[in-house]
């Protein structure tokens, strides 16, 4: 018989969609977005429509294997326009199938020898954002590792210096809810690309624009909601501190700012009006590439048509000043006292709202049970070249890697892979596909997807709690990363009960949380409703009034007031109201000389990271292989549309195809992220990427890169 089955999009985007999975006799035969669902509203987009191709997939793993061939990258001989095809086939060689109790007996065996000789740190549990789902993300997982004493994983790579720079204003990471958004006369996009990755906002959008709301959009690249906006700023990658600063030197110098809600509910308000004295639009114009007068008009039009909206994304926090970035940007609906007005704001992200007990879920007071005693050493998922073969206090002997692809997404991807072809390095994957880190694995488990697992979800872009119901059963001997955990635990002999929780222990004990938002959201009314909108009243009861987080200040921070002087970035060596300081790697540094190409290192719009990349479907959307110039740069190197051209810096190098379409300023060029052995040479575009941390929140800066370009003279 057929049954609807209420799921949630666990991927990496701000959505966090309501989903709806139809089932007939045991397989799932459709898929849609949940239409109850305020932010869903029916539709899914173009990567999660076709999940059905994924759960059954043809190229999914489904059983244990351990490696019977050298380590490395495998490459597709599939012919153009089949990318991956054959990939399968060619990894299958590489391994062995065995048994799930074989596979846990190797895992648990090398992880006591290499605990017993280097001491438990030398294991390095490695995942991000694969699923969002609460408990995939960080529940079993978490505690085995602290019972264990594996080192920690800072999971900074993306959002962190963003997080920092607005918790440094607001003290939390929280703003606009989207919905609001329809009801706003000027909204900015701020490196954010709403049509390409944050798609269930843009009916929002476009709901406004029809009431009379202009869009613009501040981005180095000529995004897809770029080619849409009334108005695109393109701005110098790394200079946003600079014009947010010289926006505000006119909002204060022409009287345009909100004394009162100033006085009332920030800090440092006479402070910052002196600091942007210093930014003038006509010095801000040499950083930014905009003319002083569009910094003055921008300035003018935001400060004065009401309600103004800003959704920023994290590519602004993606250099090297962008926590500064982020932190910039989040002070201008404090100078224009825009929080108080329904479809004013800011949003970066929703998730500071949802305060689950994270706590219960990963226990980390099981460090002091581990043979550690104490808090393991952290080492940061951004410098994992770095650790893979430079740490030697104890050295990394062993990783397990789930949730990720660190072959294809992380900086300075040649001192990655030289690190994971260590032939001392034991490596453990699970995952749902032979991945780029697959192809370095002495033992890939199978992993579930979420059609095929049971999990709670929040979310980054809206305020709607779900929980993500099992849909249909594990294909093959696929396990989630519940279970795998626990069974870990369960052979390496750990009597703690936290190891035998069920699912919905979990689920209760992440809702078990002093957060009054939180009141009356049960996993039992969440299972019957699907989804639930957070208590903001604080009375159990759901409220459809707008929510409004910093109308009258109420702000995070000691006294409740943003803080646009914080004493404590002193100590960070951080100037405490702002400052632009340019990028090492940009075209106002030394090394512009020799590298004067600054390189946008872009995510696909339909890959989601590195996710859908393998897949026909989704590839077939998206045209790879490019690094997109400028005319001007191009003429200057005689290089054509289509050429293949090198891309290089002292870092590494690798092979693309010019396209000069336009969508990129002189000065700057842009390639997006794929898989490595999805591209010639089984590199791609993080060869050219830095380990080089940002200012704020330790994250990676991989849009603060410089590069130079030429034709390629060697054989296709």
């Amino acid at each position: 018989m057929k049954q609807v089955v209420h799921a949630a999009c666990p991927h990496d985007c701000p959505d966090a969609c309501g989903v709806l999975i139809t089932v007939d006799d045991g397989k799932a035969v459709k898929i849609q977005g949940e239409p109850a669902h305020p932010v869903t509203r029916g539709f899914l987009c173009a990567k999660v429509a076709k999940y059905l191709e994924r759960v059954y997939s043809p190229d999914r793993v489904l059983y244990p294997m351990r490696r019977v061939a050298p380590k490395g990258a495998l490459r597709s001989s599939a012919p153009p326009g089949q990318p991956g095809a054959a990939v399968p086939t060619l990894e299958t060689q590489a391994f062995q199938r065995i048994s799930w109790d074989e596979a846990l007996d190797e895992i648990t065996s090398r992880f006591k020898k290499i605990a017993a000789e280097f001491g438990s740190e030398a294991i390095l549990p490695y995942s991000y954002g694969g699923t969002l789902g609460k408990l995939g993300y960080a529940s079993m997982d978490r505690r085995f590792f602290h019972r264990l004493g594996a080192s920690q994983l800072a999971r900074n790579i993306c959002s962190e210096a963003g997080a920092a720079g607005v918790k440094s204003v607001y003290g939390v990471n929280m703003g606009t809810e989207p919905e609001q958004f329809a009801k706003s006369k000027y909204i900015i996009a701020w490196a954010a690309n709403i049509h390409g990755n944050n798609v269930h906002l843009w009916p929002f959008v476009e709901e406004a624009r029809r009431n009379g709301a202009k869009l613009i959009v501040i981005d180095p690249y000529r995004t897809r909601t770029a080619a849409c906006a009334d108005w695109h700023i393109p701005i110098n990658p790394g200079t946003d501190v600079a014009l947010a600063l010289g926006m505000m030197h006119v909002i204060f110098n022409e009287h345009l700012h909100d004394s009162d809600y100033l006085s009332k509910h920030t800090t440092g308000s006479e402070e910052l009006r002196k600091k942007v004295q210093e930014y003038p639009p006509e010095k801000v114009a040499a950083w930014t590439g905009i003319a002083a007068a569009d910094i003055q008009k921008l300035a003018r039009e935001y400060a004065t048509v009401r309600p103004a909206a800003i959704r920023m994304n994290y590519g602004v926090q993606r250099s090297e000043n962008g926590g500064m970035a982020a932190r910039t940007i989040a002070m201008l609906p404090c100078v224009t006292g825009s929080w108080k007005e329904v479809g004013g704001g800011f949003q970066l992200s929703t998730s500071g709202a949802f305060g689950l007990n994270n706590a219960a879920l990963e226990r980390p007071e099981l460090m002091q049970s581990s043979s550690l005693g104490r808090a393991a050493r952290v080492i940061n998922m951004v410098e994992l070249g770095k650790a893979l073969n430079d740490v030697d206090d104890p050295p990394v002997k062993a990783m397990f890697v789930y949730n990720s692809n660190p072959a294809a997404v992380c900086p300075d991807h040649n001192r990655v892979i030289q690190g994971l072809l260590r032939p001392d390095l034991f490596t453990v994957v699970h995952e749902q596909f032979f991945t780029d880190t697959t192809d370095y694995a002495d033992i890939v488990l199978p992993a579930t997807t979420f059609f095929e697992h049971k999990d709670l979800q929040s979310a980054y872009g809206h305020y709607y709690l779900q929980v993500s119901n099992q849909a249909i059963e594990p294909l093959g001997e696929c396990r989630s990363n519940v279970e795998v955990f626990q069974a870990l635990a369960g052979k390496m002999g750990f009597q703690e009960d936290c190891f035998t929780d069920s699912v919905d222990d979990m689920i209760d004990q992440a809702l078990e949380s002093p957060n009054p938002w939180l009141n009356g959201l049960s996993r039992e009314r969440m299972e019957k409703e699907g989804h639930v909108r957070l208590n903001f009243g604080g009375n159990g009861h759901a409220s459809s009034e707008p929510f409004l987080p910093f109308a009258n200040g109420n702000f995070r921070t000691a006294d409740g007031k943003a803080l646009l002087y914080n004493e404590s970035l002193i100590a960070q060596g951080l100037d405490p109201v702002a400052a632009f300081v340019p990028p090492a790697e940009s075209r106002h540094s030394a090394g512009a000389k020799a590298f004067p190409l600054e390189l946008l290192a872009r995510k696909a719009d339909n890959f989601l990271n590195s996710t859908f990349s393998n897949l026909p479907g989704v590839q077939s959307m998206e045209e790879v292989g490019l690094l997109e110039m400028s005319p001007e740069d191009a003429e200057a190197r005689s290089i054509r549309d289509g050429d293949r051209v090198r891309a290089f810096n002292r870092r590494g190098e690798l092979q693309l195809k010019a396209r000069i379409d336009g969508k990129v300023s002189p000065g700057v060029v842009a390639a997006k992220l794929n898989w490595a052995k999805l591209t010639p040479g089984n590199r791609n575009i993080n060869v050219l990427t830095s380990e080089k941390l940002t200012d704020m929140g330790n994250s990676a800066t991989f849009y603060s890169v410089l590069i130079e370009v030429e034709l390629f003279q060697g054989a296709p």
